[in-house]
């Protein structure tokens, strides 16, 4: 799976962005679909996981109550609404696929990665 995330920006604090991952390649709908983040000098943490039909999502408690994430697999694209938005949420913002639910909130286990996208909150 080849995985393109978009939608990142600048933002007040308190706005919201929509992130988008297009994927290509082998079956999307196969795949737990997971957004991470990496901020300046930090690891690369969870944020959320969707299972393949949508109707799973988990989330990082950081972000509870505020992202969205959800799914169109016919559209083969995964989105990661991101409201209310605080300085600290500021990173780069990578989407991962992973086969299995249980491994949804492990870096390690995910196959494949996009690029990123960058989301910068100003105060």
């Amino acid at each position: 799976v080849q995985l393109q995330a978009s939608g990142g920006g600048l933002v007040q604090a308190g706005g919201s962005l929509r992130l988008s991952c297009a994927a290509s390649g082998r079956t999307f709908s196969y795949y737990v679909m997971g957004w991470f983040r990496q901020g300046p000098g930090k690891e690369r943490t969870f944020v959320a996981a969707i299972d393949w039909s949508g109707s799973s999502t988990l989330y990082a408690g950081s972000v509870e109550g505020r992202f969205a994430i959800s799914r169109d697999n016919a559209r083969d694209t995964v989105y990661l609404l991101m409201n209310s938005l605080r300085p600290e949420d500021a990173a780069v913002y990578y989407c991962g696929a992973v086969l299995r639910w249980r491994y949804c909130r492990i870096r390690a286990k995910y196959s494949f990665w996009g690029q990123g996208t960058q989301v910068t909150v100003s105060s």
